[in-house]
């Protein structure tokens, strides 16, 4: 366990450092000045080659590479180029916000999931089946983006049940910002989820030592809940793991359409305004997210089914 632990940090590793430097190519190929497109149309030729010596991009692109990352070694992420702020500072403050939606989405769309998979298996090609597979695939098929925007005119807009913008303050004030955006970002994987639940417990379900757990009189209910789902929840919990990047990318659209603070609508407003300091942390970030989250999903599968640490 030990050993698949260590593989798993040093991809980990590697994932990161591939991804920021991808990023770093992708910034450096985008046409025209940074530091023009940051000054704006009346900037002179000085403060323009001002603003490069400080954002070092007279450098050679290794020189530049090279020192971002020995910055991360040293903690520094850069400073902003208008606040002259550290960016971990401004990332730091807004990630909460993408955390705290990402989990209640999350959270949410599990323990509604999870029991209709369950019972879908049980209760296989019944009509709760049938409805609750057509209603999946329709949850699935429609983009968070625009289920945010119906949500947000039908509850907020028209009915005034739910605020429309903003993060609250407070405890309950904030939780009821959450409602809207969390069920945006949570219904689609409500209906994946299920779905999934649903085929891994009908495979496990024909399986030998359910069929002996059946033949000593053992309950339905005890076998799904004792012997069936924690074997048929490991491709859950790997997806899970998986679809962090995906929760982070429907953060942007959510945040943006709900006003929101986060670093969703910080990345875009960093990338509009060419703030690439801004942009590189919030991709940083976002990766070493990603990462973990896939890694602690591997080895939450490990410990449940040894037979996975084989596979890398």
């Amino acid at each position: 366990m030990w050993l698949y632990i260590l593989k798993r940090i040093v991809l980990g590793v590697a994932i990161i450092v591939i991804a920021v430097t991808l990023v770093f190519l992708m910034i450096h190929a985008a046409p025209g000045d940074p530091a023009a497109a940051l000054l704006g149309p009346r900037a002179t030729p000085e403060m323009i080659a001002q603003l490069h010596q400080q954002m070092g991009l007279g450098k050679p692109f290794i020189v530049q590479l090279a020192t971002f990352f020995g910055g991360l070694l040293n903690g520094n992420l850069g400073y902003d180029v208008f606040s002259q702020r550290p960016v971990a500072d401004i990332v730091f403050e807004q990630l909460p916000y993408t955390i705290e939606l990402i989990l209640v989405s999350i959270l949410w769309a599990v323990v509604i999931a999870v029991p209709l998979g369950c019972y879908s298996a049980m209760r296989r090609n019944g009509v709760i089946d049938q409805v609750v597979g057509v209603v999946a695939v329709a949850t699935i098929a429609i983009p968070s983006f625009v289920m945010a925007v119906y949500a947000l005119l039908i509850f907020a807009v028209t009915l005034h049940w739910l605020p429309a913008i903003g993060a609250g303050e407070g405890l309950g004030e904030g939780l009821g910002h959450l409602i809207l955006p969390a069920f945006a970002i949570g219904i689609g994987w409500v209906g994946y989820i299920s779905r999934l639940v649903r085929a891994s417990m009908l495979e496990i379900l024909g399986e030998n030592h359910v069929r002996m757990a059946r033949s000593f009189g053992i309950s339905e209910w005890r076998i799904v809940s004792r012997y069936a789902l924690p074997l048929a929840i490991l491709p859950t919990v790997t997806i899970i793991g998986v679809g962090i990047a995906w929760l982070l990318s429907s953060a942007v659209f959510i945040e943006v359409v709900f006003a929101r603070p986060g670093i969703g609508a910080l990345i875009v407003q960093a990338v509009n305004t060419r703030n690439y300091p801004i942009v590189m942390g919030v991709v940083l970030v976002t990766t070493f997210l990603t990462v973990v989250a896939t890694t602690v999903s591997d080895l939450i599968a490990a410990s449940l089914d040894p037979r996975t640490r084989e596979k890398l």
